[in-house]
């Protein structure tokens, strides 16, 4: 079993929270560019989260926990017409994914802050899919109701998650894979799409492998990759 990662190993999944001293590129670009991608939850959200976006897009799509952002930069690249909205409130992973950028993406929002805000915050059937990939899995069993997938967060993901929308979990750690297929399972809101085991073996489509990833099958475990669709 693999210990926590180093970079969220926090109370829960919110604050910015440091890691290594970044680089000075690394904070130029966040100086330059978090601004500029940042959602302000002060204001209220539009009904029509399209309106969110810089070019025009046909959907939105969130991510939470992006880590270096190598699943999130390989999305926005692969499906240009649909929005993405970033979530990781630690700031090395969000300077990585900021310094990768040329420039500004129309496609592209970020959000540094404890996910379940954002959650809040969004209108109701208004996302198209939610990636919760590789998160902390917290794998002591009295640390466990620190999950991010619990009955609470559940009911958020089924409240922004248009009929029909898709909630996709990657892990390689077995008992959160497990957690994850019961919760959802006893949630009215999901249904685990699986038929055949390629279906939570094999990776989504266009997968680019995330660092995360890597280690685990280093150190000899199979990552599982599982997706729900909204009732």
């Amino acid at each position: 079993m693999m210990g926590q990662h180093p970079e969220r190993s926090t109370e829960g999944f919110f604050g910015r929270r440091r890691g290594k001293r970044l680089r000075r590129r690394q904070e130029a670009s966040l100086e330059e560019m978090l601004p500029r991608l940042r959602l302000n939850l002060e204001e209220p959200a539009s009904d029509d989260l399209r309106t969110l976006f810089a070019q025009e897009v046909e959907d939105a799509w969130l991510e939470i926990g992006f880590g270096g952002g190598e699943h999130l930069l390989a999305q926005m690249k692969e499906r240009p017409r649909t929005g993405f909205i970033g979530v990781e409130p630690f700031i090395n992973g969000m300077a990585k994914l900021v310094s990768a950028l040329d420039e500004v993406p129309g496609n592209l929002r970020l959000y540094d802050d404890d996910a379940t805000r954002l959650l809040d915050w969004l209108p109701a059937s208004s996302i198209s899919g939610i990636d919760l990939l590789y998160p902390d899995p917290w794998p002591k069993k009295r640390h466990w109701k620190r999950r991010f997938v619990n009955e609470a967060n559940l009911d958020r993901f089924a409240r922004v998650l248009k009929p029909s929308g898709v909630f996709r979990f990657a892990s390689d750690i077995d008992s959160y894979v497990n957690w994850t297929i019961a919760h959802c399972q006893a949630h009215p809101a999901f249904k685990w799409k699986a038929e055949s085991a390629d279906d939570w073996r094999l990776p989504f489509r266009g997968w680019p492998g995330t660092r995360y990833e890597e280690k685990a099958l280093r150190e000899g475990r199979k990552p599982a990759y599982l997706i729900f669709i909204r009732a």
